[in-house]
């Protein structure tokens, strides 16, 4: 860049038309500064191209090849059992990402893959090259591109997941390999290239941040998994294991030690009360309960979208920032003094600009400081809401187990799969993401208006020791502003001594010619009142339904109105299908059917020597066995748990009226 145009300007004040002198106007730039200033952290295109050893698409091109092999050959393992059952004991079948409905399933497992591919559609949308495997010929066809990668990163991370669904120790040293690979691989090329030139230099590098310690989990797991199935030798891995969370969850419900809650209730001062409530955005585990698989899968998602999405916004406005208040010149302050955007103390007489330059830095340091003060409280808020969030989950999952519909819902539902419930429970982690970056997004915007409003209206000011807009507003109607606040002052003070009046129990209103006067005669000034109110109502729903858009268990809308909540919607059917294919003590009382009956010792031989007197006496009966012992325990513990969640009632009477439930035969699902 030259410096004979930009230095001309420097050093004379602005002359009408100097920006019609192309040549000139082609050499001055906002960024160049009088200060010396490191231009390769400021300027991403500074940082040198770096090519690391394996290439993002040789890698692509090594490791997918790898990962399909793997799929087809761990779907050996799954055999359908009713197709083909002659041949090879059934033909394979397709693997499986492990059984998400399932509690003992290997949560670790899934949130971090699920995690990886939510980490790679991040990188997706900003990528020149989208799929790895070509490069797009023009810009246009990127998009063309970019939809085939949203197709081609689940199939490419699909063995990660589908190494668990055997249930095999083959699988586990599959899933050992390939997590093996894809982290040495990826941890190498951010070892040898660091910095790249997209946003800011080191934006790729934090943007891999999840995905590197999603495979450095998978990396540790695997090899854990297949450690323990080593140990357990050649006996093969239980569907329902012994120590699962159905029987915790029943012992825990059956439990004679239940909580002792005293009857009288106990004032509770406002310190305690501030504590609890602080206390309920915190998620404490509880024993004897878990959360469901696909909700820890949602929250995991939820909490990498808040920092995909915060980590862009601080790299793409923080730095340019730092830019603009590097590079401002005084030509430039000249301009903002003239659009009254700079103050300055001699507007008519150019000088030498030194407080207007020193004052404009001031302000732009004071946006940078906004900006970065809103976005760690829009993290805040959106983090608090998604552990408020675990809470009510388990609230409306415990209820919904004990048959309490209406405790969850406004109205009766059946608890039964439908369409409409599939759907949802498919689509509801990626909800929990797209809504969460939604939320981070109108937050952030909401807020840094607040903070740059208060700032420069109030901060600013205060430090400056100078009059501003708000001031300037409230000095000059303070008696407006004097008569609303007296007009509810004595309404309500009115309403406390003269229209009300004590008796025995409550109550009662008294006066009432007085009140209709007062009525009429302070209606203009309660719709002043109304119009204040009114603008405080936007506000402050505004600001609810902002911090809140992340929370799917609560509607942003009244409850006739719920159905048009999309998440809220997408929230109701996910309990419904989890709870009716999920219920814990359902799946206590099947693993109990499930569980191989212990043989008993055969009777001993009768005595065939004794007197025919003895054997016509009547022996006494014997004692019950412990087989009919644990037999009618187990009808008891059936009939309490169906005396205290009648909602199973509709489950055990489908399955008494299948034929093959009473029979010996169990049949097996289709895969």
């Amino acid at each position: 860049m030259a410096s004979n145009g930009s230095a001309g300007i420097r050093d004379s004040p602005l002359e009408p038309g100097i920006f019609l002198d192309e040549e000139l106007g082609s050499d001055w730039y906002i960024y160049e500064s009088t200060e010396s200033t490191a231009r390769d952290d400021l300027f991403p295109d500074a940082i040198p191209e770096c090519h690391p050893t394996i290439s993002p698409r040789m890698y692509h091109t090594i490791m997918a090849p790898i990962s399909l092999a793997m799929t087809l050959a761990l779907s050996f393992l799954v055999k359908r059992r009713r197709l083909r059952q002659s041949c090879w004991n059934g033909v394979p079948g397709l693997l499986s990402p492990g059984n998400l409905l399932e509690e003992d399933g290997h949560r670790a497992v899934a949130a971090a893959v699920f995690g990886i591919l939510f980490s790679s559609l991040c990188q997706l949308l900003l990528d020149p090259e989208p799929l790895p495997l070509v490069s797009p010929a023009s810009p246009a066809a990127r998009e063309y591109w970019k939809i085939l990668a949203l197709l081609y990163y689940p199939v490419f991370y699909f063995p990660l997941l589908g190494c668990t669904g055997p249930r095999h120790r083959l699988g586990y040293a599959a899933g050992a390999l390939l997590a093996w690979g894809h982290c040495g691989i990826q941890l190498g090329q951010r070892l040898q290239c660091p910095l790249a030139p997209k946003l800011h230099r080191l934006y790729s590098a934090l943007s891999h941040v999840p995905t590197l310690l999603s495979l450095a989990l998978l990396s540790l797991w695997y090899p854990a998994l297949l450690a323990r199935s080593l140990g357990r030798g050649n006996a093969s891995e239980p569907q329902i294991p012994e120590k699962s969370y159905y029987r915790k969850y029943l012992k825990a419900m059956l439990s004679k030690q239940g909580r002792k809650e005293s009857s009288a209730k106990i004032e509770e001062s406002l310190w305690s009360r501030i504590l609890s409530y602080l206390r309920s955005y915190l998620y404490i585990p509880e024993e004897g309960f878990r959360i469901p698989l696909m909700l820890v899968v949602s929250i995991t998602m939820a909490v990498i979208a808040v920092y995909q999405v915060s980590l862009l916004l601080l790299v793409a406005v923080v730095p340019t920032l730092q830019i603009v208040r590097a590079g401002m010149t005084k030509d430039v302050v000249v301009l903002l003094v003239q659009f009254g955007m700079v103050p300055t103390e001699s507007p008519g007489i150019p000088g030498d600009m030194e407080q207007e330059l020193r004052t404009a830095r001031h302000y732009l340091w004071a946006l940078e400081v906004c900006y970065i003060c809103s976005l760690v409280l829009c993290c805040l808020l959106t983090c608090a809401m998604l552990l408020r969030t675990l809470g009510m989950h388990r609230s409306n999952l415990r209820a919904l187990y004990q048959g309490a519909v209406l405790d969850v819902f406004s109205k009766a539902h059946i608890l039964r799969p439908s369409r409409g419930a599939v759907v949802c429970w498919i689509g509801f982690s990626s909800f929990q993401a797209a809504f969460a970056c939604l939320g981070l997004l109108i937050q952030q915007v909401i807020f840094f208006l607040c903070f740059v409003a208060f700032t420069f209206l109030v901060v600013i000011p205060l430090q400056a020791g100078t009059s501003s807009l708000l001031f300037g507003i409230i000095r000059n109607m303070w008696p407006f502003w004097l008569t609303l606040v007296l007009a509810v002052l004595v309404q309500h003070l009115l309403a406390h001594f003269q229209f009300l009046e004590q008796h025995s129990l409550q109550k009662e209103l008294t006066n009432r010619r007085a009140l209709y006067i007062l009525t009429f005669l302070l209606f203009p000034t309660n719709v002043l009142v109304g119009v204040l109110a009114g603008m405080w109502r936007v506000v402050i729903s505004g600001l609810y339904n902002a911090v809140h858009l992340c929370r799917l268990d609560i509607s942003l809308l009244h409850r006739r109105l719920e159905t048009f909540d999309p998440g809220y919607h997408a929230y109701c059917h996910y309990l419904r299908l989890e709870v009716s294919q999920c219920h814990p003590l359902l799946q206590a009382f099947c693993s109990l059917l499930l569980q191989p009956g212990r043989t008993e010792p055969p009777a001993p031989p009768r005595d065939t020597h004794l007197e025919e007197g003895l054997q016509l006496m009547h022996p006494k009966p014997p004692a019950l066995g412990k087989a009919r012992i644990r037999r009618i325990r187990a009808r008891w513990w059936v009939a309490y748990t169906l005396l205290h969640n009648p909602s199973l009632m509709a489950s055990r009477k489908t399955a008494l009226a299948d034929p093959a439930a009473n029979g010996a035969q169990l049949g097996v699902p289709r895969p």
